[in-house]
């Protein structure tokens, strides 16, 4: 796509866990992973992006796990002024669907040949990103047929964020609606239940 670069300012975390057709990012920062269905990027040469499946916030030893601080405290943000070691006891980490790379400059919407490496950089993709990834869905499939907790929530918050990035949000939305429609024309009842989820 061209306009990616490496500011630390996107950058959310690195690649713990990697297959060709999914990866692991533990954040740097504590509750500060992307939103479901956001897109992603990783590998700053040849890039590979992924659309956030799971977010997931556990104790960095699984042997211990949190317990409940905040009987005598005012609020949430009392508990970790008082206990500042949460933030070194605890970490936050997100799963991303892999929906496509690039090669030779061309973005391709498809598994990438060779998962990505540990310890790439994972970054938030810009609005121009997104836009370009979303100009064609045929990624979709992948998003739908994907082994997840739900795959119809993730393919869904991933077109209404992509929506907001193009001139025309309601017309991408159309559009990804009858992109929808002919892939479970025969299942009528998850599809109702994607244009439902569209809906404004």
């Amino acid at each position: 796509m061209n306009n990616h670069g490496s500011k630390r300012d996107s950058r959310l975390g690195e690649i713990v866990e990697a297959s060709t057709g999914e990866f692991s990012v533990q954040c740097y920062e504590l509750y500060k992973a992307p939103p479901l269905g956001a897109l992603v990027r990783c590998n700053e040469d040849g890039p590979v992006y992924g659309v956030v499946s799971d977010v997931i916030t556990s104790s960095l030893d699984p042997a211990r796990h949190p317990i409940a601080r905040g009987r005598d405290e005012d609020s949430e943000e009392a508990v970790y002024l008082s206990n500042p070691q949460l933030s070194r006891l605890l970490h936050t980490e997100f799963r991303a669907l892999v929906v496509g790379h690039e090669s030779d400059g061309r973005v391709l919407r498809y598994l990438a040949p060779r998962p990505p490496r540990i310890h790439s950089f994972v970054y938030s993709c810009s609005g121009d990103e997104v836009r370009t990834f979303s100009s064609s869905l045929d990624f979709v499939p992948i998003l739908l047929s994907a082994p997840v907790r739900s795959p119809d929530d993730v393919a869904t918050s991933f077109i209404r964020q992509a929506s907001v990035h193009h001139p025309e949000p309601e017309r991408f939305l159309v559009d990804a609606g009858r992109v929808l429609a002919g892939l479970l024309g025969r299942d009528m009842q998850r599809l109702n239940g994607l244009l439902k989820r569209l809906s404004p």
